[in-house]
Protein backbone atom coordinates (compact mmCIF):
# COMPACT_ATOMS: atom_id res chain seq x y z
CA UNK A 1 0.00 0.00 0.00
CA UNK A 2 1.29 3.52 -0.72
CA UNK A 3 0.50 4.55 3.07
CA UNK A 4 3.33 2.00 3.66
CA UNK A 5 5.86 4.08 1.93
CA UNK A 6 7.63 7.37 2.53
CA UNK A 7 6.90 9.40 -0.39
CA UNK A 8 9.70 11.74 0.00
CA UNK A 9 12.28 8.71 -0.45
CA UNK A 10 12.40 8.59 -3.96
CA UNK A 11 13.92 5.01 -3.88
CA UNK A 12 11.19 3.23 -1.85
CA UNK A 13 8.64 5.24 -4.38
CA UNK A 14 10.29 3.73 -7.39
CA UNK A 15 10.85 0.62 -5.23
CA UNK A 16 6.78 0.11 -4.59
CA UNK A 17 5.73 0.83 -8.45
CA UNK A 18 8.30 -1.68 -9.90
CA UNK A 19 7.02 -4.14 -7.04
CA UNK A 20 3.14 -3.33 -7.63
CA UNK A 21 3.42 -3.62 -11.38
CA UNK A 22 5.36 -6.58 -11.50
CA UNK A 23 8.25 -5.03 -13.42
CA UNK A 24 10.53 -6.62 -10.25
CA UNK A 25 10.24 -9.37 -7.58
CA UNK A 26 11.86 -9.81 -4.27
CA UNK A 27 12.99 -13.21 -4.44
CA UNK A 28 10.92 -15.16 -1.45
CA UNK A 29 14.36 -16.98 0.00
CA UNK A 30 16.66 -14.06 -0.86
CA UNK A 31 15.13 -10.62 0.43
CA UNK A 32 17.98 -9.29 -0.41
CA UNK A 33 17.96 -10.02 -4.11
CA UNK A 34 15.82 -8.20 -6.45
CA UNK A 35 15.18 -9.98 -9.66
CA UNK A 36 13.93 -7.71 -12.62
CA UNK A 37 11.14 -9.93 -14.64
CA UNK A 38 11.90 -8.35 -17.94
CA UNK A 39 8.00 -6.95 -18.87
CA UNK A 40 8.23 -3.86 -21.01
CA UNK A 41 4.66 -3.07 -20.24
CA UNK A 42 4.79 -3.41 -16.66
CA UNK A 43 8.09 -1.55 -16.47
CA UNK A 44 6.30 1.33 -18.47
CA UNK A 45 3.43 1.02 -16.43
CA UNK A 46 5.46 1.45 -12.80
CA UNK A 47 6.80 4.81 -15.00
CA UNK A 48 3.24 6.07 -14.97
CA UNK A 49 2.26 5.03 -11.69
CA UNK A 50 5.27 6.40 -10.11
CA UNK A 51 4.80 9.86 -11.84
CA UNK A 52 1.21 10.50 -10.32
CA UNK A 53 2.58 9.80 -6.84
CA UNK A 54 2.78 12.73 -4.91
CA UNK A 55 5.05 13.82 -2.24
CA UNK A 56 4.40 14.81 1.39
CA UNK A 57 4.34 18.54 0.04
CA UNK A 58 1.82 17.67 -2.66
CA UNK A 59 4.67 18.11 -5.81
CA UNK A 60 5.70 15.32 -7.84
CA UNK A 61 8.94 13.97 -8.78
CA UNK A 62 11.40 15.46 -11.96
CA UNK A 63 10.64 13.31 -14.57
CA UNK A 64 14.30 13.20 -14.89
CA UNK A 65 15.02 11.87 -11.37
CA UNK A 66 12.09 9.22 -12.01
CA UNK A 67 13.87 7.48 -15.24
CA UNK A 68 17.10 7.91 -13.40
CA UNK A 69 15.76 6.06 -10.73
CA UNK A 70 13.74 3.31 -12.40
CA UNK A 71 16.77 2.77 -14.68
CA UNK A 72 19.41 2.70 -11.49
CA UNK A 73 17.15 -0.09 -10.06
CA UNK A 74 16.16 -1.87 -13.21
CA UNK A 75 19.68 -1.78 -13.81
CA UNK A 76 21.02 -3.38 -9.88
CA UNK A 77 17.95 -6.10 -10.36
CA UNK A 78 19.25 -9.48 -11.19
CA UNK A 79 17.59 -10.36 -14.85
CA UNK A 80 14.73 -12.82 -14.92
CA UNK A 81 16.24 -15.23 -12.01
CA UNK A 82 17.99 -15.13 -8.80
CA UNK A 83 21.47 -15.67 -8.71
CA UNK A 84 22.30 -17.23 -5.40
CA UNK A 85 19.37 -19.61 -6.23
CA UNK A 86 20.21 -20.43 -9.48
CA UNK A 87 24.37 -20.51 -10.14
CA UNK A 88 23.89 -20.44 -13.41
CA UNK A 89 22.30 -16.98 -13.57
CA UNK A 90 24.87 -15.32 -12.20
CA UNK A 91 27.33 -16.99 -14.67
CA UNK A 92 29.33 -18.88 -11.82
CA UNK A 93 29.25 -22.68 -12.05
CA UNK A 94 27.21 -24.17 -9.52
CA UNK A 95 29.57 -25.49 -6.62
CA UNK A 96 29.33 -29.08 -5.70
CA UNK A 97 29.41 -30.30 -2.14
Amino acid sequence: MLADIHTDDLTAVVRHALETTRATTVCPFHRDVTVRIGDDAAESHAFERVKRIARSDGTNWEKEALRMELGRQLGAAADGRCPKCDPAASGHPARRE
